[in-house]
């Protein structure tokens, strides 16, 4: 069914920005699926496209619908012009002192996706991330030692889901150990900007201050590394080469994808960390089941993915006039892909809520994007959670929500989805 004006009228009081949908939006989306895929939504400016195959579809077409949508940079615009006169003009010189950010990977089309892509692509090969395997199991192995031996609940978030992906993208960037508390602070904190959270003026101005010390710090490491190469992507980008026009890549380039190596590489692994826990805590026959099976584990972890996806939705610019599920869009138009929405479709996942460990083609879900703009991370992210949730199984059981805390509670975000705390409890089990 299109989204008629009438049916746009029965969905006037959806309010996809309320806070309250974006914590448990999955109503929300199932009624948008069934009575209007592609809406309006009027308190957010953009046209919501829900169902799984108008997603694709979407996807498939980077000729009308670009990656190279302004929408993230226009609300935060929009944030910093409602701060205080004073607060907003510190804002102002900051943002004229920053490096133009560069259309790279996620928010570049082809062919100019594809220049960037083939310079990085090969840091995440299978085979590459398959030696890998070694350092991540050790560096689950250290989290989990870190906390085990507690009594009481243990907030699984800032102790495991967190830290494990940090320190991993860390070390493939190549961030020196003297710099990893600086960096674990600073990265937190630009992640924060695309939570896309209003926040009071002063606490806008201390993020975007460290968001540029951030910037300075990863753009001279990239320089460092042009003249002393290790094996991180921070050289690979300081060698990168666009042949076509005979140079480097420049600043706006480098801090374009580093950005979301960032954010791709530890919000995400972080976000589905969390969310698998606590189906496990809430689905007990399901740790039996998957524990020591790697398959299933597998299995489990793509459900997770699916049914919590990390990146809830990702805008795309309409370049020209068009129509969609036969709803016209005009030009200059931003769709905002709910990949979350997407996930959920009993259009292409039967019992869509639920865990099913064997559902055909689990890696089917939109979680890690499709097509030419599929993550080129999801190999060395996959290998986190599997090994993660392999070794937890095996040194831990009888997962349960802390009873002396609150009910974990998704932050409000209309594009990254996380627990920003998990506390827990668990048995440790005897490793013989």
């Amino acid at each position: 069914m299109s989204a008629t004006a009438e049916n746009q009228a029965d969905l006037s009081n959806i309010q996809l920005s309320s806070p309250e949908t974006l914590i448990d939006p999955w109503e929300t989306y199932r009624r948008l699926r069934d009575e209007a895929p592609v809406f309006r939504a009027e308190d957010l400016g953009l046209t919501i496209v829900t169902r799984y195959d108008l997603i694709m579809e979407v996807l498939k077409d980077p000729t009308t619908y670009s990656n190279a949508s302004p929408f993230v940079a226009q609300v935060q615009i929009q944030s910093m012009l409602a701060a205080p006169p004073d607060i907003l003009e510190e804002l102002m010189a900051l943002q004229a002192d920053r490096v133009p950010q560069a259309n790279t990977l996620l928010t570049a089309d082809p062919p100019v996706h594809g220049r960037y892509r083939s310079q990085i692509s090969g840091l995440f090969s299978a085979g590459r991330v398959k030696k890998m395997q070694p350092y991540v199991d050790q560096i689950v192995a250290e989290a989990i030692d870190g906390f085990i031996d507690e009594d009481g609940p243990v907030d699984f978030a800032q102790r495991f889901a967190f830290p494990v992906p940090l320190r991993i993208i860390a070390d493939r960037l190549g961030i020196p150990p003297e710099d990893r508390d600086f960096f674990s602070e600073e990265a937190t904190a630009m992640a924060s900007l695309l939570r896309m959270k209003a926040s009071p003026p002063d606490e806008m101005l201390r993020r975007a201050k460290q968001n540029k010390k951030f910037e300075k710090f990863l753009i001279a490491l990239v320089d460092k590394r042009r003249g002393d190469p290790k094996d991180d992507l921070c050289s690979a980008l300081g060698a990168a080469r666009l042949e076509d026009e005979d140079r480097t890549f420049n600043d706006g380039e480098i801090w374009s994808i580093l950005t979301q190596f960032l954010v791709a590489g530890h919000e995400t692994t972080t976000s589905t960390f969390g969310f698998a826990m606590e189906l496990l805590c809430k689905n007990p026959e399901i740790q039996d089941r998957i524990r020591g099976d790697e398959k299933l584990i597998r299995n489990f972890v793509e459900e997770a993915l699916r049914l919590e996806a990390p990146v809830q939705g990702l805008p795309r610019l309409v370049t020209r006039d068009t129509e969609l599920c036969g709803v016209p869009l005009k030009k200059g138009e931003t769709l905002m892909l709910r990949y979350g929405a997407g996930n959920r479709d009993e259009r292409q996942f039967p019992n869509p809520d639920e865990v099913d460990l064997d559902r055909p083609h689990p890696g089917a879900h939109l979680s890690f994007g499709s097509g030419t703009h599929h993550c080129p991370g999801a190999p060395l992210s996959r290998q986190e959670l599997n090994r993660g949730i392999l070794a937890i199984l095996e040194r831990m059981e009888n997962f349960r929500l802390s009873s002396a805390h609150p009910a974990p509670k998704p932050e409000p975000s209309l594009i990254l989805r996380n627990l920003p705390e998990l506390w827990i409890e668990f048995d440790r089990r005897s490793v013989s």
